[in-house]
């Protein structure tokens, strides 16, 4: 039988609701980063009103996480942001990007869902900047490191004319974003020929950009969600390389088959590491966080040599 390409830690999930030391009813779609040499996770956990808050965790080794005594972001209270997150936040992204940690967040409100941008330096503290698309967007990552002077973005849209595609954006100061063109699409009866949107924040290889996505299934018995990867171009992000034409990772443990939402593993961060391989996280069924561990070259070669179209 062959080798699955992420590894699952033994020890999964690494993170469930019995971990936090305030009232939640899950724990996954992390975000994850690197600072002064721990792993920081900053999770979405649901109220028992079932809107989202985000919490803080922390690691020395990237498996076992001390979740932080209160949430690290709430919806906000009052101003621009109070209108437009009021229904929760969700689905945290960070990159780590000139000495900050820029987080992408999903804000949701009666105004549908966008993506807002904040920052920390040191995860203790925490400013907003800006909503950065209109409604309705999700799944935003950006680029850790800027390309010609440039940031640059990843989303995904709700639309019909390119259902729910994968789209790229730049921006020069973060807050004003343009130059948007599309880059991938869901493929035609395939595992992800539903809908497609980016995952964890991209990270460079020799090859390229690598990110992982996910991509979505319906069947008779619902949606399942599971797990790609993407090569995009070094210099021009704009250009994917290849794109896996397998899927990486599926629901198969109980923990992600079962609980808030069947049948799903959601990635927002990744962690390469200097041996050559990359820690994924995912939310499993939308209800804990699990850990796996893939060997980069095995993904760059997916997206190279066993490919399916991007558009």
């Amino acid at each position: 039988m062959k080798e699955p390409i992420v590894k699952r830690y033994e020890g999964n999930p690494i993170l469930t609701k019995k971990d936090i030391p305030y009232p939640v009813f899950t724990v996954h779609n992390a975000g994850m980063a690197k600072y002064q040499g721990k792993y920081y996770m900053i999770f979405r956990a649901h109220k028992d009103n079932g809107r989202s808050i985000l919490g803080l965790a922390v690691s020395d080794d990237g498996y076992n996480f001390t979740a932080e005594d209160k949430p690290f972001m709430t919806p906000a209270k009052e101003g621009i942001f109070a209108e437009y997150e009021e229904y929760g936040i969700e689905d945290p992204r960070i990159c780590c990007i000139e000495g900050e940690y820029l987080i992408t967040y999903s804000a949701y409100s009666k105004n549908g869902v966008r993506t807002g941008l904040a920052k920390t330096k040191d995860f203790k503290s925490v400013e907003r900047i800006s909503f950065i698309t209109q409604a309705d967007y999700r799944n935003t990552v950006i680029f850790p490191e800027r390309i010609d002077g440039k940031y640059v973005r990843l989303d995904r849209p709700h639309t019909q004319i390119a259902p729910w595609s994968i789209w790229i954006t730049y921006s020069k100061d973060l807050i004003y974003w343009g130059e948007s063109r599309i880059v991938m699409k869901p493929y035609p009866y395939h595992w992800d020929e539903m809908k497609i949107g980016p995952g964890a924040t991209p990270f460079k290889t020799d090859k390229g950009w690598l990110s992982i996505y996910h991509g979505v299934f319906s069947t008779m018995d619902g949606c399942i969600y599971r797990l790609g990867a993407a090569l995009h171009d070094l210099k021009n992000p704009a250009k994917i390389l290849g794109v896996g034409d397998s899927w990486i990772l599926q629901p198969e443990t109980p923990c992600e088959v079962i609980g808030y939402v069947h049948n799903v593993v959601f990635t927002c961060g990744a962690i390469p590491e200097d041996d050559g391989t990359v820690k994924i996280y995912w939310g499993g069924a939308d209800s804990v966080m699990n850990v796996g561990v893939a060997k980069i070259d095995d993904l760059v070669d997916l997206c190279l040599n066993n490919g399916r179209p991007a558009l």
